[in-house]
């Protein structure tokens, strides 16, 4: 077996420990990029990468040990290497098409925790080969490191040292450089091609290289970079506005004549609406304009000025409505993820004097004394629900800065009919958590559902005396100057419904967001689901 000049030092060796768990850490950044767009960025999902990909590097592990003892030949770790590099290049090609393709197949197969299932099976398919054999990395290192017994413990340590140092420069390089910069799909590109790079240094080194191989390798690299540098998540789509990513979210905007839209999820809602045309729209922040008529007992801008902050401003559609149909409103928004204030500008029509802060709701509700009218919640996107926004304490929070007779309005936005899955509405889904946890802080608690969506709006208020919000808001109703939303008004106060509390108590100690988002995901699935089920079953299923 020839040994090659590149390994008489020791240093090419760390220095392959150090890229490769560099490399695995970025692969597992990578990994939740690329789902989150399909399936959140949840805890759940991050349970589910981190679980794979510490089974993928155990096996490999234990691998790469015996494989090392057997046959202690080098060449045999770096075709694996190449071969891991050359499966992460491929993965912005060809992981798209997987998620979706397993993702479709749970669809028709699974009927609970489909999401779960198929970000597990697509993590195994996607992932998991690629790391079991970077996996193999290291015990393979030790084997061809050590000389004697005497100097063992020092190079396993240094090794050690060096995947370390490597895994902590992964974790930052791709969440503050790489991804923010260039996206997931050139961040895999980029970590497989420090892989590629070792494995052509050290093949060439031998006594005789081979060019046509080294070329081979560089060749097929450039191909997958040619092919798999298109950042675009929803790639069947052909008419996006804007498709980019965030540090916090997938950002996807559609414009037609009428509306502009915002998603941060390929498969499955919507989170911003913005209707050109100044009339109500049907969505959620119409029903939400409530709260200010609730609040001061009178349109806004008729002798009474309104105090609102947002949080979770989005892209100020709730601030748009707003200023549209009301005056005298002071609104201010915070909104975590920078990007989303900067397409709010540039596409969705963001009223100029709207002041937007880019922080966390909860951090900066701690940070100021102000206190408002209205309090508007809409920071709970699908199953991503910032849990440190659904507790006791932050609703408590929310309380301590209303003005007397405040109103807090939270748009839910994952109402089902059939949360249990038996045709009946579920007192254990994550709406009747939230409620039951604002009713245990706030003496009124109403709440209306929004037609034809999936939205719930839920009104909370510490008010005392006989005025209940449904007859706060009617008796202000002779105020509202335009008759569209003193229609939608009335038939508000109509249909809002008092919640009578359950036991469900969310606090910062234990608030099960993510599990009872799963769940009510799979719940929405499965209705929109059973039609094609039941086709398949019968026989008659057609694609057109």
């Amino acid at each position: 077996m020839e040994k090659r000049k590149i390994l008489s030092s020791k240093t090419f060796l760390y220095l392959t420990e150090f890229f490769s768990g560099m490399s695995v850490m970025a692969v597992e950044l990578g990994a939740n990029r690329l789902l989150a767009p399909y399936f959140s960025s949840s805890q759940i999902v991050w349970t589910i990468i981190i679980g794979t990909i510490m089974i993928a590097m155990a096996l490999g592990n234990v691998f790469g040990g015996r494989s090392a003892d057997k046959n202690p030949d080098p060449d045999r770790l770096y075709r694996r290497i190449l071969i891991a590099a050359i499966w992460i290049a491929a993965i912005p090609i060809f992981g798209k098409y997987v998620i979706l393709g397993i993702s479709a197949l749970m669809v028709i197969t699974v009927s609970t925790n489909l999401l779960i299932w198929a970000a597990l099976f697509s993590c195994l398919v996607i992932f998991v080969f690629p790391l079991f054999l970077l996996g193999t990395v290291t015990p393979s290192l030790i084997r061809f490191s050590v000389d004697s017994l005497e100097t063992s413990g020092s190079i396993a340590g240094k090794l050690g040292a060096a995947n370390t140092i490597g895994s902590i420069i992964g974790t930052f390089l791709p969440t503050f450089v790489t991804i923010p910069a260039v996206g997931t799909s050139v961040t895999f590109l980029i970590f497989s091609g420090v892989l590629l790079v070792l494995c052509i240094l050290y093949f060439a080194s031998g006594k005789h290289p081979n060019p046509a191989k080294v070329a081979a390798i560089a060749a097929v690299f450039a191909l997958l970079c040619v092919f798999g540098h298109n950042s675009s998540f929803a790639f069947w789509e052909k008419d996006l506005t804007y498709e980019g990513e965030s540090v916090y979210n997938y950002l996807q905007v559609k414009e037609d004549e009428q509306t502009v839209t915002l998603s941060t999820n390929v498969l499955f809602g919507v989170q911003s609406v913005y209707e050109k045309s100044s009339r109500l729209t049907g969505m959620y922040y119409d029903y939400a304009m409530a709260a200010p008529l609730m609040a001061c007992g009178t349109a806004p801008g008729r002798g009474r000025t309104a105090d609102i902050l947002i949080l979770g401003n989005g892209t100020g559609t709730y601030a748009t409505q707003c200023e549209r149909y009301f005056e005298g409103m002071n609104i201010e928004g915070v909104e975590i993820d920078g990007k989303i204030m900067d397409l709010a500008t540039k596409y969705f029509d963001e009223p100029e004097d709207v002041k937007v802060t880019e922080y966390d709701g909860r951090a900066y509700l701690n940070a100021v004394d102000k206190k408002y009218d209205v309090i508007m919640v809409d920071a709970y996107r699908d199953i991503t629900i910032p849990f440190q926004m659904s507790t006791a304490e932050f609703f408590s929070e929310v309380r301590d800065h209303l003005n007397d007779g405040g109103v807090m309005v939270v748009n839910m936005n994952m109402r089902s009919e059939a949360a249990d899955g038996t045709g009946e509405k579920s007192s254990d889904d994550i709406n009747a958590f939230l409620a039951d946890t604002i009713s245990r802080v706030f003496r009124q608690v109403y709440t209306v559902d929004v037609p034809g969506t999936t939205n719930r709006e839920l009104f909370a208020s510490n008010r005392t005396g006989d005025e209940t919000l449904p007859l706060a808001l009617s008796s202000s109703l002779p105020s509202v100057s335009r008759d569209d939303l003193q229609d939608l008004m009335k038939n508000v106060a109509q249909n809002l419904v008092p919640y009578t509390a359950g036991r469900h108590i969310m606090t910062d100690d234990k608030a099960p967001v993510e599990m009872l988002g799963i769940r009510q995901i799979d719940s929405i699935i499965q209705e929109e689901a059973g039609y094609y089920r039941e086709q398949i079953k019968s026989g008659n299923f057609s694609l057109e």
